[in-house]
């Protein structure tokens, strides 16, 4: 009688054995459910319409435009991905840059909103709201936990709506905004330092030769400060977002400021800045952020970005010399 072969398998045996191909679907589908999700997660937030209601007070509009932009971080699709740490986030960066990009402009708009927009002198007592929201939003942006980035933005964010809403409130007087050129231009001082920063950044993505300015132009060529190939989405699309934010945050300077800007003949100058912005955030028909040479085949996209941030900034300069005039 024949003995019964160890390696062979009854039907109770098969069932218990692992199948290696339901295993292999069952990552694929995941994978495929973490793109979807990563290409939701991706899509950069729409430009928002902002306008005075006819009964605003000075303020208004610059307050609650900085709440609107700072709330998108957090209640956009997929929420606020700076600080997650799940394995999307690998190749989920550019999202996280274009946050980036947001945060540094409410910092800084949170910042001269407490020292000088809401103060009549420097020896003026600030707002209590104020001075709990601006470091709020200087809070590291990738705590994940104990706390999380987005509890201390939400703090920020709820400082912010009650300094608007003692703003407002005709029966309280606690709460200031001055529409004055210089506060205006204290402002544009810091979006002008920022813009120079991304154009410079941008353009480095070619790799041109910049002169050291701590050395004699006879001393040599300088030296080359090349973006790597790996971060150049990153710089693009932390463009993408300082350049969204900026965006309305001007849209709302120039209802604040609709005086000031006429008395300057600065109007016009206002007006374009916005639109050069306003090209920065064109719908991105690659997806890919190209790198190609300045007249090759392929297009550069981080310099087509570097050169409306440079017109944005150009239109800025003089802005600033029309309101730093008597």
């Amino acid at each position: 009688m024949d003995s019964p072969n160890p390696t062979a398998t009854t039907p109770e045996r098969r069932r218990r054995l692992p199948r290696p191909h339901w295993v292999l679907v069952a990552l694929l589908l995941v994978l495929l459910i973490n793109v979807l999700l990563g290409w939701y997660w991706s899509r950069e937030p729409e430009p928002m319409a902002i306008v005075a209601q006819p009964e605003a007070v000075p303020g208004q509009v610059m307050t609650a435009t900085l709440i609107r932009v700072a709330d998108t971080l957090l209640s956009k699709p997929g929420g606020y991905l700076s600080n997650d740490i799940l394995p999307h986030r690998l190749w989920l960066d550019n999202m996280p840059a274009w946050e980036f990009g947001v945060l540094v402009q409410v910092r800084d708009m949170a910042r001269v909103l407490r020292r000088d927009m809401s103060r009549s002198q420097t020896q003026s007592r600030e707002d209590p709201d104020l001075a709990v929201a601006e470091p709020q939003f200087n809070f590291d942006h990738k705590s994940w936990a104990i706390p999380a980035t987005e509890s201390e933005y939400r703090r920020g964010i709820h400082a912010l709506e009650r300094y608007l809403g003692r703003l407002s409130d005709p029966a309280d007087d606690s709460a200031r905004f001055y529409t004055r050129a210089d506060n205006l231009n204290y402002w544009l001082g810091e979006v002008q330092n920022r813009l120079g920063s991304l154009s410079l950044r941008l353009s480095n993505s070619v790799g041109r030769a910049q002169l050291d300015v701590d050395l004699d132009a006879s001393d040599g060529p300088g030296r080359t400060d090349k973006t790597p190939w790996l971060k150049i989405d990153d710089v693009f699309y932390e463009a993408r977002g300082a350049s969204w934010a900026l965006l309305h945050l001007l849209q709302a300077a120039e209802i604040e400021f609709a005086d000031v800007l006429r008395q300057k003949n600065a109007q016009v100058s206002m007006r374009q800045m916005v639109r050069e912005l306003e090209a920065t955030q064109e719908p991105m028909r690659s997806p890919l952020i190209l790198n190609g040479s300045g007249f090759g085949v392929l297009a550069n996209h981080s310099l087509v970005m570097a050169n409306y941030i440079s017109r944005a900034n150009a239109q800025l300069i003089d802005l600033r010399l029309l309101l730093a005039q008597g």
